[in-house]
């Protein structure tokens, strides 16, 4: 008997992903900080805080060796900007959970959920963007930023250094609720500000490619770093208009202060500060090697609401 524990199982990609795998006859261990998973029957569901190592052992080493673990699936993120344990659940919870996985006795892979985030985008660097792209490393990048790059290079050392199968999937924005997709928040408005003269080109990615390439990367034995883009590239004006909003252009220096009025009165998510580099430069994941090594091409594109 071997079974996929799936943490951060009651967010919207751990859902789908986990009905991907129950339609494949799998079975599954679910973990997510909600009191109840509100899951099928066919998933055993246990309330973890992925902040607290005795917890996270308690799982690995208990229900985990009970149904005999063999992929561990790392979608655990903070949904919100500026928590406070944001950084012990991406890069401390991370790190023990790949070092406790690779003391088991029945895990072998590992499969963890990075993002586009942690590419530095520059105008000086290519627009599209390949795993060996530089990492934005500065000192100076929001810490929404630097936690998830310090998680993926935990995860990466990792390929290194022990006998776990290790994937590192780099998926392109999730454009869909309840994700954390400060993109999508940004589209909540019905007038949505841009900085003057800027109009990049960017990819979104819809939550069934995403749980679908998380699905690719289970059951392949291929190791290594994966950009998963979607199936949608266009720029910022048309992702604008796509989503049925209309767009104003504003001075750079202004988004700023207007956004943070527009999240201080509307208690809204989206802020500036962490996205500048959205609406300056191009990015744009090359899946090349997902489409490769594991099978994966996007095949659903988002449902822009102002097109239906």
């Amino acid at each position: 008997m071997s079974a996929i524990l799936v943490t951060g199982a009651t967010q919207p990609l751990g859902r789908r992903l986990i009905e991907r795998l129950l339609e494949r006859g799998e079975d599954v261990l679910a973990a997510g900080a909600e009191a109840e998973g509100g899951f099928p029957a066919a998933v055993r569901y246990v309330q973890v805080d992925l902040t607290h190592a005795r917890q996270i052992r308690r799982l690995l080493f208990g229900p985990g060796q009970d149904m005999g673990v063999c992929c561990v699936v790392n979608l655990a993120h903070h949904r919100r900007p500026g928590q406070a344990r944001a950084r012990k659940l991406h890069v401390e919870a991370t790190r023990l959970m790949l070092r406790l996985a690779d003391a088991h006795d029945t895990i072998e892979r590992f499969v963890h959920r990075s993002t586009a985030e942690v590419y530095a985008t520059r105008s000086d660097r290519p627009d599209l963007l390949r795993e060996d792209h530089a990492l934005n490393l500065s000192p100076g990048a929001p810490a929404w930023i630097r936690h998830r790059v310090e998680a993926d290079l935990v995860a990466c050392t990792q390929m290194g250094m022990s006998s776990l199968s290790v994937a590192v999937l780099r998926c392109a924005e999730i454009l869909a609720p309840e994700m954390g997709s400060q993109l999508y928040d940004y589209l909540g408005s019905r007038i949505c500000l841009r900085p003057l003269g800027f109009d990049p080109i960017m990819n979104v990615l819809s939550l069934e490619d995403a749980a679908r390439a998380f699905e690719l990367a289970v059951l392949s034995d291929e190791s290594g770093v994966f950009n998963v883009p979607g199936a949608d590239t266009l720029t910022l004006c048309r992702a604008i208009r796509a989503w049925g909003r209309d767009t104003v252009g504003v001075p750079g220096p202004l988004m700023g202060p207007l956004y943070r009025a527009r999240r201080i009165t509307r208690r809204t998510e989206f802020r500036y500060d962490l996205n500048r580099w959205r609406f300056h430069f191009n990015g744009v994941l090359d899946g090349a090697r997902a489409g490769a090594m594991l099978g994966y091409t996007p095949e659903h594109p988002i449902a822009w609401p102002g097109q239906g």
